[in-house]
């Protein structure tokens, strides 16, 4: 689905590389964290897969095509939802299909069907002030699906909510990964939020990034918070706290 093949990369004023001969796999459907300190190029994966850079060597392919030659979005959810405040929710929700070169009317028509289909067509005409924190993460993740993308790359995207309503986020997102079958790449800092949501984790422990070390996650789906106290899960989560406190000055 996704294949990094020995990219080299660093940003223009950087003498150094941000990563060298990287090259790692994520298959069709997998649910993938990306886990590692801050400033060790998370982000920057997403910007790469994106197309937000370009200015790399080595190659980077889905679904077996160079993304240099890809047209289309991939769809990518920041940590800020960055919802417009003068568009109504639904005016928000489109906004990727009339990029795409939808009219308006169309484009609003099919942005509707999916706020129907999540529960949010009551908030349609509200604008995003009107919304709290998790609504509008929901409404940020119906953007990013109307990009029909089949990657979506999600940016620590419940970072910012208070501790009850990122739960409530975590157990909404893996439903609707389940019912929608896209691949799902997700960032955060939480271990026990990559534990309880991901198939398979990808730890970032030097600089500049070689490798990915991958860690799979042993339980299956669906899933509930109590598989997170299995000992083979809390041991997992022991061993990627103490890498992340090591590596702290990456």
């Amino acid at each position: 689905m996704l294949k990094f093949c020995n990219v080299n990369f660093k940003y223009e004023n950087d003498s150094k590389l941000l990563m060298k001969d990287l090259s790692f796999d994520v298959d069709k459907e997998e649910f993938i964290s990306i886990i590692g300190p801050s400033g060790c190029g998370k982000s920057s994966i997403f910007r790469l897969i994106s197309g937000l850079e370009r200015n790399y060597d080595g190659d980077i392919f889905i679904n077996n095509n160079n993304i240099k030659t890809l047209k289309g979005y991939i769809g990518y959810m920041p940590q800020r939802d960055l919802l417009i405040s003068w568009r109504t929710i639904l005016e928000n929700t489109s906004l990727p299909l009339e990029i795409a070169g939808k009219k308006s009317k169309e484009a609003e028509e099919e942005a509707k069907k999916l706020l129907e289909k999540f529960g949010l067509d009551k908030y349609k005409n509200k604008y995003p002030k009107d919304l709290s924190g998790g609504m509008r993460q929901r409404v940020s993740f119906i953007r990013t699906l109307l990009t029909g993308s089949e990657i979506m790359l999600l940016d620590e995207p419940f970072s910012a909510l208070d501790a009850i309503t990122k739960i409530s986020m975590q157990e909404w997102l893996l439903t609707q990964w389940s019912t929608l079958k896209k691949t799902i790449l997700f960032i955060t800092h939480d271990v026990e939020e990559a534990l309880f949501l991901s198939s398979k984790i990808f730890v970032i422990s030097e600089k500049p990034i070689t490798k990915l070390k991958e860690v799979k996650v042993p339980i299956g789906y669906p899933r509930d918070r109590h598989m997170l106290n299995r000992p083979e899960v809390i041991s997992i989560k022991e061993e990627l706290v103490n890498e992340l406190k090591q590596r702290i000055e990456l």
